[in-house]
This record gives structure tokens, C-alpha cells and sequence, in this order.
């Protein structure tokens, strides 16, 4: 039984991390009381205090900050505290991962191989344990085309960058326990910003084209990298938390795995026209080769800033789609759906743009100090 007073423990790991803290301010809002533990590296204390201080104080005394690592044996906690949490917790997310495209190896397989055999040894030790909601990526499909079912994973795909193949197997480990444990898998599609506010914490993936058409003079038909005809999955990262928590709380959820995204994606040339409306932007007219695109991302010295944009490219030519079944079923009686990209595209380009504002401002303002020499 959850501790009295909370009608869940939940222990979250991720935090502060974009993705992460919406989960948290997702649990702690709405009628239900979640108290909420979440695990934070030492050296991300003071940012996780103050994602904190944003909540309504009521809401802010439901979260615990834990000192601790996801990725470290028992999350780096001592037996003692292990022994004291583990039986209070009836639910986990566990959302600690590498995600960013662009990651090393070593790092991506520490946090995303290492973190999934963690968190299975501490969700053994939870005895009320109800169901242990693992966050991982649709991408883990890799280079596969058309149809990706939800239970499916291994089905001889190549992986275009670490991240991709270090999420898999870290998946792998975890769909290997769930005779065993109560393990629900969720898979959101391209995660953006939020469809209410656009708020997002990096420009990653399908911002780099975004970026490239907003800062595009505004008589200028952008080309797009490549034809654009294969479906872009994006998915708010408002929507992904509101089904996770739903998808945690479901006793039906256990021993499946769900994608989660727009059931009715669009092509990816239709997105950037959007993009380049919500901009004051002509549409993109016409396409470069995608081989040409990534061969001048190879130019010297781009080669660390490009490693995203490229892993990106490569997801942009897949011509594949995922289905929903899981989902839509476990969500059938609820108001929970992916709101359509045309419904909050012009927030996300705001957003971008009130960004790139905020930087001119900082470089005006930076260049106005006086000279000291003078």
C-alpha cells in the first residue's frame, strides 16, 4: 500500500531532465495524490531544486529529491536507504536515458545499457510494486521500413547511431523480465515541444530544419533535404507524459508495449510547410539528395555540430510507420489524444523564434560593453 495520505509512490529517475520533469509535474497535478521520489545526481541538485520551485507549494511538497544515480549500482543508494524506500513504491518511471543524437558510445551505452539492469534490480526489491513503466523510443525500430508492431523489437534492423542501438538493447534486457516483474515498455515517436507552450530544452532533430527555415530570409524557398515524402512521427512531449501516467496506473498495462505518437502523422514536407507558415516563411520548393545533404555535413569542422542533423537525415528517409494498437486500447476511455501538428505548430515555431530573440539580445548587449582599452 502507498504511504497514507498518497494514493501512489512513484520513484522517477531522469531528473531534472526535460522529459523528466514534465513527468513529475504531471504526477503531482489533478485529484489524485501522487508523493513522488525522484533521483538526482549530485551534481544536478541545484538545477532539480529549482525545477522544483516553479510548482505550487502544495504540489512541491510531493516531490522527495534522492540523492543518487540511475545508472549506478542500486542508484548509487546505500542498503539502508534502499531497504527503507523500496517498499513504498507501487509504481517506477524510469526515464534516465541518453537521447541526444549526437551522444558518445560509451556514454549512451552507460546510462541506457547499464540503467535498464539497475533499474530491474531495484524494481525486484520493491515488494508493492505495481508496475514498472520503462521509457524507451520508437526508434529503437532503426533502419526498419513499413509496418513496426508494438511487441515487436529485434526483427534483423541495422541502428543508425548509438543511441538507437544502446536504447534497444537496454529494452532488450528489460522485455527479458517481464514474466517476472510487472513492466509496461513505452515508445514515444520524435518528441517536440510542449502543444501548449512549445517549451522544449534543445533543439534537436526536427529543430535543425526548423531552425533552417526561420532564420531563411523570408522570400526564400528553403529545399528540403531530400523529397520529404516519408511520414515524420512527432509527438508533444505534453501528450507522451499524460499517456505514461495513464499507461502506469493501468493494471491492463503490465507485460505490453506501447507506442506513443500521432496516429495520423504527416509527411515530412507537409510538417516544414506548416513550419514555414507559422514562420512568415515561403514553403520549401524543390529537395537536395539526401547523400549530398549528409556528404556537406561532413564538411571539416561541422562534424560535431552535425552528428544530430545527420542521424536526423537518416531518420527522415525512412519510410516507415508504427502502430498504435496498444495504446488507443488502453487509452480508449479516456479524453487522452495526440493532439495533430496543426493544432500547436505555430506555438512550437514561436517558441523557437522567442529563443533566437532572447539570443540576439544577449549578443547585442554583450558587444555594447565598452572597451576597456579605450
Amino acid at each position: 500500500m502507498p504511504r497514507a495520505g498518497f494514493d501512489e509512490v512513484v520513484l522517477l529517475t531522469g531528473f531534472p531532465s526535460f522529459a523528466a520533469r514534465k513527468m513529475c509535474e504531471e504526477l503531482v497535478r489533478g485529484p489524485e495524490r501522487a508523493l513522488v521520489y525522484a533521483v538526482v545526481r549530485s551534481k544536478s541538485l541545484a538545477e532539480a531544486e529549482g525545477a522544483l520551485d516553479v510548482l505550487p507549494l502544495e504540489q512541491r511538497r510531493r516531490v522527495v529529491l534522492v540523492e543518487g544515480d540511475a545508472a549506478a549500482m542500486d542508484f548509487g543508494l546505500s542498503g539502508a536507504e534502499l531497504r527503507a524506500l523500496a517498499p513504498e513504491i507501487d509504481v517506477i518511471h524510469h526515464m534516465a536515458q541518453v537521447s541526444y543524437l549526437g551522444a558518445d558510445r560509451e556514454l549512451a551505452a552507460q546510462v541506457n545499457v547499464a540503467g535498464a539492469r539497475e533499474v530491474l534490480e531495484v524494481a525486484a526489491e520493491c515488494p508493492a510494486l505495481k508496475n514498472l513503466v520503462y521509457h524507451s523510443t520508437a526508434q529503437v525500430s532503426g533502419d526498419r521500413t513499413g509496418l513496426v508492431l508494438e511487441d515487436e523489437l529485434d526483427k534483423g534492423q541495422s541502428f543508425r547511431n548509438a543511441v538507437e542501438e544502446t536504447l534497444a538493447h537496454g529494452e532488450r534486457i528489460v522485455r527479458g523480465r517481464m514474466g517476472k516483474l510487472p513492466i509496461s515498455i513505452v515508445r514515444p515517436t520524435i518528441v517536440v515541444g510542449d502543444s501548449q507552450t512549445g517549451e522544449v530544452d534543445r533543439f534537436d532533430g526536427p529543430y535543425f530544419l526548423i531552425l533552417l527555415i526561420v532564420t531563411s530570409p523570408p522570400d526564400f524557398p528553403l529545399p528540403l533535404p531530400g523529397r520529404g515524402d516519408a511520414l515524420l512521427h512527432l509527438v508533444p512531449v505534453d501528450y507522451v507524459v499524460r499517456a505514461a501516467k495513464a499507461i502506469g496506473r493501468d493494471p491492463r498495462a503490465p507485460g505490453r508495449t506501447f507506442h506513443i505518437g500521432d496516429p495520423a502523422p504527416l509527411t515530412a514536407r507537409r510538417v516544414f510547410e506548416l513550419v514555414a507558415t507559422a514562420g512568415g516563411r515561403r514553403s520549401p520548393r524543390g529537395f537536395i539528395p539526401a547523400n549530398l545533404t549528409k556528404a556537406l555535413l561532413r564538411t571539416p569542422g561541422l562534424d560535431r555540430l552535425a552528428k544530430s542533423p545527420r542521424a536526423f537525415l537518416d531518420a527522415l528517409a525512412t519510410p516507415v510507420s508504427y502502430s498504435f494498437a496498444n495504446t488507443t486500447e488502453l487509452l480508449a476511455d479516456t479524453d487522452l489524444r495526440c493532439p495533430p501538428i496543426e493544432s500547436y505548430v505555430d506555438g512550437l515555431v514561436e517558441y523557437v523564434q522567442h529563443r533566437l530573440r532572447e539570443k540576439r539580445e544577449r549578443d547585442r548587449e554583450s558587444a555594447e560593453v565598452e572597451d576597456p582599452l579605450v
